[in-house]
């Protein structure tokens, strides 16, 4: 059987790291053929020495560079793993080519997703989900006839703030949001998955990737993140997908895809299902989600039901206000209020990517203006 030739964009970040661990389990099955990173260039060459891809590019090629590793590489499949609209053109560019696209960009799907998808059925290349929620739903609605969908279940771990009052997690601190209980991610996905904005993209995602409205999309806080996906069809009938929280699961499976990888998986079940060795039994518990004590959530839902440009406002407004918070100009609980100022004041237009552009760059003018105004509150009362 001939390799799977892979390129990956975001090769030094957090999923691109976890897919090379994968690869380099399965030497017999992938070739590395293009890797492009950001401005960790030291990781990047230790990666270029480690994997002899054909394409390489950083921050400093641009999106010409991009565009290089994601079709001049000629890979079977890219993982696009970068975040934001960075490599928007590039991930165009490979699906347009006919190429797999392995997406675990939330920006690209949220902003330009029914673009996307239209290039892709007019190529014939594919668009394969890594997240884990969406590689669990597109598990379970393998082979299934699309028209006895009922609807669709994401589930949420609640991250660190799940049982904090809501006053407190206004003004908590970056460390603590960064302490995610189940998942290991980078910095931005980690914010979101402490606002539940997180899984407010998914959900968008989820109506991108299975052509649902956004009340057949559901979302259950699940604190073990054991459980990550259900498909509830017209007859009753529930099928779940579940497997420990580990990332390079649902990564290793869309680079396998259709086929599936040979890892030796855990025999005892209570393991496999996230417990310990010793445990007699696991929990399986679920919750509804409070909109709000979580108001990213909602705004996700509104964006959704607004259709058009809005979901890439949210997704361009939330970048501006994640990466003020991190920088400590504005507190935790400001997130949302920046977003919903900026999708207020973001035209809505028909769906092209001109469209789609000018929403992005509006949204993130006016979330910085918003981050702006509220950074002299966070003057008059810093971050403890």
């Amino acid at each position: 059987m001939a390799k799977k030739r892979v390129a990956i964009l975001g090769s030094t970040g957090s999923i691109g790291r976890q897919a090379l661990d994968v690869i380099s389990r399965y030497a017999d099955r992938f070739e590395v053929v293009g890797l492009a990173a950001g401005r960790n260039t030291a990781l990047l060459a230790e990666q270029v020495a480690a994997f002899h891809p054909k394409v390489t590019s950083s921050e400093a090629d641009g999106a010409a560079g991009l565009r290089a590793v994601a079709v001049d590489s000629n890979p079977d499949i890219l993982l696009a793993a970068t975040d934001g609209a960075v490599a928007f053109d590039a991930v165009f560019a490979a699906v347009d080519a006919g190429i797999d696209v392995a997406v675990a960009n939330k920006e690209l799907i949220v902003a330009a997703g029914e673009l996307l998808f239209s290039h892709a059925r007019a190529s014939g290349g594919r668009l394969l989900p890594v997240d884990s929620e969406h590689s669990a739903i597109f598990q379970c609605l393998r082979g299934e006839p699309v028209e006895r969908i009922a609807s669709v279940i994401l589930t949420a771990s609640g991250g660190p703030f799940w049982n904090t009052p809501a006053a407190e997690m206004r003004d908590a601190r970056v460390e603590d949001a960064l302490k995610h209980p189940t998942w290991q991610m980078g910095v931005k996905n980690t914010i979101d998955s402490a606002s539940l904005m997180n899984k407010g993209l998914e959900v968008i995602e989820a109506s991108r990737f299975f052509d649902l409205p956004a009340e057949r999309i559901h979302v259950l806080v699940h604190r073990t993140s054991v459980a990550h996906g259900f498909a509830i069809f017209t007859d009753g009938n529930v099928v779940g997908q579940f497997a420990p929280p580990d990332m390079r699961l649902p990564i290793g499976y869309a680079l396998a895809y259709p086929d599936r990888l040979d890892d030796h998986p855990v025999t005892d079940p209570l393991v496999a299902l996230g417990g310990a060795a010793d445990a007699s039994a696991t929990a399986l518990g679920f919750e509804r989600p409070d909109l709000e004590r979580f108001p990213c959530l909602g705004l996700a839902y509104r964006a959704l039901r607004e259709g058009g440009t809005s979901p890439a406002a949210l997704s361009a407004a939330n970048e501006i206000a994640v990466a003020a918070f991190v920088d400590g100009r504005i507190r935790f609980g400001d997130i949302a209020v920046c977003i919903e100022t900026a999708l207020n004041a973001t035209e809505r237009g028909e769906l092209t990517l001109a469209a789609v552009r000018a929403a992005d760059r509006q949204a993130r003018e006016a979330a910085a203006s918003a981050v702006d105004a509220h950074s002299l509150a966070v003057q008059r009362k810093p971050l403890r």
